[in-house]
């Protein structure tokens, strides 16, 4: 079996509201547009604005590169949604045989594969259904730059 990338499970705090300015201006990438205090709106909630079902959700920062062509590299923050079933177009948090894996579920002829995203690791054949347990779908990507 291929080597899975390890996920550190973290729980949403609900009890808070983070909030962080927004500015009201669009901004270019090639031309300096400087924004004070001027230009802010009110205060963008990030629960509400990245977090359909609080109920449901939770973060998974991720430990490894299998998911690297699909844009998900080391130490990237998920926020997953246990609540939703994956298509072949979502990236899921699985466990097969007892180990995590983030992959892209696919059915080929009867068959299902979890995909990774970088061509360094074969695709897996669920052999036994029962043994795949999906914890949930990605819904965001955060990462620090």
């Amino acid at each position: 079996m291929n080597k899975k990338p390890q996920l550190e499970f973290y729980a949403i705090a609900s009890n808070t509201v983070p909030t962080i300015p927004m500015a009201a201006a669009n901004v270019h990438a090639g031309f300096p547009n400087p924004i004070d205090d001027a230009y802010m709106s009110q205060p963008i909630d990030l629960n509400k604005e990245l977090i359909k079902n609080p109920a449901t959700s939770y973060i998974v920062k991720v430990i490894g590169d299998s998911m690297e062509g699909e844009g998900i590299d080391e130490g990237d923050l998920l926020i997953v949604d246990r609540s939703l079933f994956p298509t072949e177009k979502d990236i899921a948090v699985c466990m097969i045989d007892g180990e995590f894996a983030l992959k892209r579920i696919v059915q080929r002829n009867g068959q299902v594969f979890l995909i990774s995203g970088n061509p360094n690791y074969k695709p897996i054949r669920v052999e036994n259904m029962a043994h795949l347990r999906v914890f949930g779908v990605v819904q965001w990507v955060m990462k620090k730059k």
